[in-house]
């Protein structure tokens, strides 16, 4: 019996109708991609982030915060372990100081054994230095701790034409973020806020 191989039988696919798979294959993809951030938004916990905002534009996609938070700094662990590198992904588990705001209270290569009802945030190490941000969003390299800089995919928020050099110009501690994180650790942003008010919320779709 002839066999065929999968280019021969691709070849004998009309191009259009290959075309119009393709098309179809790549929506499906998008459309997946699209839901699941739906779902975080939908089903997350919702944890109160501070915020330091640093730079107000990109061209290609209108006004944009890049938002940087003092759970962006980590501190690595106890010493004699295997030291963390850059690019690796790590779970950070998350507290609320005395005014509400979430804080890292631990960092693993490993979902946390024993984390409970505690939220747990999936992260990517950017860095490895010395320096934090503290509670009042100032840099603080004092003493020779270990931290790591983690990005947890809550860096950026574009918001409509022409705000977001406001919003980079407002003052940071009048600036909040509520992020919904799932209970994989995904996270998205939900809300922007500035003294309490919400100024934009994220729709689903």
């Amino acid at each position: 019996m002839r066999s065929f191989s999968a280019d021969v039988i691709a070849a004998k696919v009309p191009l259009l109708w290959r075309a119009v798979a393709a098309a179809l294959l790549l929506g499906l993809v998008l459309l997946a991609l699209v839901e699941q951030r739906a779902r975080v938004l939908r089903n997350g916990t919702e944890v109160r982030l501070k915020t330091v905002p640093v730079d107000p534009r990109d061209l290609f996609r209108g006004d944009y915060v890049v938002l940087g938070y003092p759970i962006s700094m980590v501190e690595a662990g106890q010493e004699g372990a295997r030291p963390y590198q850059r690019g690796e992904t790590v779970f950070v588990t998350l507290g609320r100081d005395e005014q509400g705001f979430a804080r890292a209270v631990g960092v693993s290569r490993e979902w946390p054994k024993g984390s409970g009802e505690a939220v747990v945030i999936a992260g990517r190490v950017t860095s490895i230095g010395g320096c934090a941000i503290n509670a009042n969003g100032e840099t603080d390299c004092r003493g020779n701790r270990s931290r790591l800089r983690i990005a947890y995919g809550l860096e950026s928020y574009f918001v409509p034409q022409g705000e977001g050099k406001a919003i980079e110009a407002t003052e940071k501690a009048r600036i909040e973020v509520v992020a919904a994180v799932s209970s994989s650790g995904e996270a998205a942003i939900k809300r922007l806020l500035i003294d309490g008010k919400q100024v934009y919320q994220e729709p689903p779709y």
